[in-house]
């Protein structure tokens, strides 16, 4: 049976089925595992998460009172802060198609790349870096999220574990782009919040690959220096040419929480500024998203949902819901199992809906058979999204299905 509880009630020879918080706040890699060693109860007791999920099939249960509703009553909650956020309107753009983009934006994603490993190159090497001579490429990948987001997110999104340290700071800075956009930003400060999503890692150049890029779980001295990131970021940021304040301000602060058990500075409330806030929800939506040295990403719809239950406390609530309007409740890359009994992959969003975006269907579960992939514009069809599947348990290659 699964149970919720406070990190309190944790005791040696519980089963750890989940930690309810984000992984990058903590030193464990695994997702589940027997809690044995006293070290790691007291690195859970004193990392700032506040509560976990135990299976008390696999392991001790509480010696009190069960403290939680179910998880499936805590999906049931998560699934109705999701539509929540799906009520308000989307406004509609002119953009062209998503296959039109795609070329223009693997262009911009390289050269993207480019820029940020030399940046970070010259950080290790002790030079100023200049910020203006980003601002170019953030005006390159703003026009390409006019023209059509998905194209450019989804391309950022497919990194491996090898380039994730560059790609990562490019696809944060498209994410705030289009995030700045649902929020109503625009001109000289949606190019600033482009310019520090870019930035916003730069302090990563300082962290020793050993420990930046370890494959195994970080000792807690490790952890240490991990967390030292946003400082050292903030430090080259400020001599650095053309710095500004929103640059600077996401660069220390994307780590912050609103209950004020983020770092470095523990800021929560009115404290942190909008742009931190905006830092906070895409810094930890494409490192969920991305293949790392240490975990396999999550799928798309499964990170906006982890989220969904870490919102409270950790994300401001009206950034979430811009966020969610900005990516789709049903992200673009996530695979959905229609009403029909196809399986098909999202591969657009419309300004339709949240809950009616393009989808390529090109399975029967009922035949256990694939057929020619069909485009389907859930908007302008009868078919319906009825759950989101694993493409794990079926074993399918997406980003083939998907053509990206």
């Amino acid at each position: 049976m699964l149970k919720k509880i406070q990190v309190r009630d944790l005791r040696l020879g519980m089963y750890v089925q989940e930690i309810c918080g984000s992984w990058m706040e903590h030193p464990f890699w695994k997702k589940s595992f027997t809690l044995t060693a006293k070290e790691d109860l007291h690195t859970l007791q004193t990392c700032g998460i506040q509560e976990v999920w135990i299976d008390t099939g696999k392991g001790l249960d509480t010696e009190c009172e069960a403290i939680a509703t179910s998880q499936e009553e805590e999906q049931q909650h998560i699934e109705q802060e999701l539509q929540l956020a799906a009520q308000e309107e989307i406004e509609p753009v002119q953009r062209v198609s998503i296959r039109q983009e795609m070329q223009r934006a693997r262009a911009v994603l390289a050269q993207g790349k480019a820029a940020v490993t030399s940046m970070f190159h010259e950080a290790r090497m002790g030079s100023a870096i200049k910020i203006s001579d980003a601002e170019p490429l953030v005006d390159e990948i703003s026009n390409s999220i006019a023209r059509n987001p998905e194209a450019f997110l989804n391309l950022a999104r497919l990194k491996n574990a090898d380039n994730y340290t560059y790609l990562h700071s490019v696809a944060v800075c498209g994410l705030m782009i289009a995030l700045g956009k649902h929020l109503g930003l625009s001109g000289r400060i949606l190019k600033d919040a482009g310019v520090a999503g870019l930035m916003h890692d730069v302090g990563k150049a300082l962290i020793p690959n050993e420990v930046l890029n370890k494959p195994g779980k970080l000792t807690d001295e490790e952890f240490t220096i991990i967390k030292d990131h946003p400082r050292k970021g903030w430090e080259i940021l400020n001599v650095a040419e053309g710095a500004n304040g929103i640059a600077l301000d996401v660069c220390l602060h994307h780590h912050e929480r609103v209950d004020g058990n983020g770092y470095p500075e523990n800021l929560s409330g009115d404290k942190l500024t909008l742009f931190a806030r905006m830092g906070a929800v895409c810094d930890v939506y494409d490192a969920l998203t991305s293949d790392r040295c240490y975990k396999n990403g999550w799928e798309p719809a499964e990170a906006l949902r982890k989220m969904a239950e870490w919102r409270e406390g950790h994300f401001d609530e009206r950034i979430f819901h811009a966020f969610v309007r900005t990516v789709g409740i049903y992200p673009t890359g996530t695979l959905v199992k229609l009403k029909s009994g196809r399986l098909a992959v999202v591969v657009e969003q419309t300004d339709k809906g949240l809950l009616t975006p393009i989808v390529k269907a090109f399975f029967s579960t009922k035949s256990n058979e694939p057929f020619i992939p069909q485009v389907i514009d859930l908007s302008q069809s009868p078919e319906a999204i009825a759950n989101i599947e694993d493409p794990a348990k079926w074993g399918f290659d997406l980003k083939q299905i998907a053509g990206v």
